[in-house]
């Protein structure tokens, strides 16, 4: 089993690492509308919403992650445009702010229901570590500065795969598709009308960033867009 919080350290590192390596953050990031400059002023901003969270589910403070979208996307544009080094250090900065808290949770705080904005869509506290990693490593990607998908170990790539699919099948249509990947995995969705193949990597870019580059089929559905 996957130690999540081991695996936020690691990624925080290996993320801060590439950012650090990065000669431009003015460039357009792999998430639409968003420069990488933007993509590491919401990580940093994240790491400081979920502290509020934790603080939810451990203290009872009633907290949201966000006041509303409005002013998440706010806090997030004024701090576009500063100096390369203190937007890095300040990913780091909050992300090291951020472990100690995640490690307040224990099991008794795993179903607090949690409010992203007040009024808006919740979720579990025992969500909050995988949220983050998911943060982590899918906005690492979105760096495009060299790392993706494949650069994740097997059981990672795996969970990851597994949370999308759970999503695809919350959608409102599901799609109906079976995958295999080279790995030797497979899932159906529906009736598994489209046959989809690919590495887990592969599968997993197109699940998660729409993006078909990495993967196999005749006639690929239409999917679910997420983070």
């Amino acid at each position: 089993m996957t130690d999540l919080l081991a695996a936020i350290d690691e990624h925080t590192t290996r993320l801060v690492s590439g950012a650090r390596a990065c000669d431009d953050l003015s460039a357009p990031s792999l998430c639409e509308g968003w420069t990488r400059d933007h993509v590491l002023n919401h990580l940093a901003r994240n790491a400081e919403a979920l502290v509020r969270l934790v603080g939810a589910a451990v203290d009872g403070t009633g907290r949201t992650m966000y006041d509303s979208p409005e002013s998440r996307d706010a806090e997030i544009d004024a701090g576009v445009g500063r100096d390369p080094l203190t937007v890095v250090t300040d990913v780091e900065d909050t992300a090291a702010e951020l472990a100690p808290h995640l490690r307040r949770l224990g099991p008794e705080h795993r179903d607090v229901v949690l409010e992203r904005t007040p009024g808006g869509p919740t979720f579990r506290g025992g969500m909050l570590p995988f949220m983050r990693l998911r943060e982590v490593v899918y906005h690492h990607v979105d760096l495009d500065v060299g790392f993706g998908f494949d650069d994740l170990d097997g059981d990672l790539q795996v969970m990851f795969l597994e949370n999308e699919l759970k999503r695809q099948r919350g959608a409102e249509p599901a799609p109906s598709l079976s995958i295999s990947t080279d790995e030797g995995d497979g899932w159906s969705l529906g009736d598994g009308a489209a046959r989809v193949t690919g590495s887990r990597a592969g599968v997993l870019t197109w699940l998660a960033r729409q993006d078909p580059s990495g993967v196999r089929a005749e006639d690929l559905p239409e999917l679910t867009r997420g983070l």
